[in-house]
């Protein structure tokens, strides 16, 4: 079957990833035919198994959700993709027709704040404790340990051991931003120093000297 039979069959447009021999035929689907496309591809097609379901931030245009269907008997896959906005990031579970889907959706839910209805159980929560807040994958969350520890590391190649020795200001990885810019704000009126503009409510530290010894 040729790619555009394919995507024929399943309601969308196909294309073909890149990879080599690792390639897949891609289709893309509106999200009122993903549950029935994954329904054909089982039970119409062969696809067997579900590989995993996850998602992609991709930020204005929303949350592309994808899952790779594997055919166990003709030792080929499919990826199945449908674009969701982020205001209204929900997908009809296929957990009806892959009750493996399960955790890959809570996990997809949790991670990036997709809804799945007709999931059952709620979409419990899978990986995260129950206090925490936010979806981690969603490319505007700051991972606080990235803001709390110097990139790449407290070395840099080529940079003396001397504790003594001056050492250039630390990076900063690309969008996240710096301590006294992150975390709980002070109320309104308040002097940011009394309110805690960094981690743990801390005033941001010392500014670090550069290469020639100036602040």
């Amino acid at each position: 079957m040729t790619p555009e039979e394919l995507g024929t069959r399943l309601g969308g447009a196909a294309s073909v990833s890149g990879g080599g021999a690792w390639s897949r035929v891609t289709v893309d689907v509106a999200v009122d035919g993903w549950a029935p496309a994954v329904h054909t591809a089982r039970n119409d097609l062969g696809y067997d198994y579900l590989d995993w379901l996850s998602a992609v931030d991709e930020l204005d245009d929303g949350f592309r959700i994808v899952a790779h269907l594997w055919s166990t008997t003709g030792r080929t896959g499919v990826l199945l993709r449908t674009l969701v906005s982020r205001e209204s990031a929900a997908v009809p579970s296929i957990v009806d027709v892959f009750a493996g889907a399960a955790w890959h959706e809570r996990e997809t839910h949790e991670m990036f704040g997709v809804d799945f209805p007709g999931h059952p159980g709620g979409l419990r929560p899978l990986l995260l404790p129950p206090e925490f807040e936010g979806h981690p994958l969603r490319k505007e969350f700051v991972l606080a340990a990235r803001v709390a520890k110097a990139w790449p590391g407290a070395k840099e190649p080529g940079e003396s051991h001397d504790p003594h020795a001056a050492r250039r200001a630390p990076m900063r990885p690309p969008g996240v931003p710096a301590p006294g810019e992150w975390g709980p704000r002070p109320p309104a009126g308040e002097p940011s120093g009394a309110g805690g503009s960094g981690p743990a409510g801390r005033e941001p530290g010392p500014r670090p000297r550069t290469p020639d010894g100036q602040g």
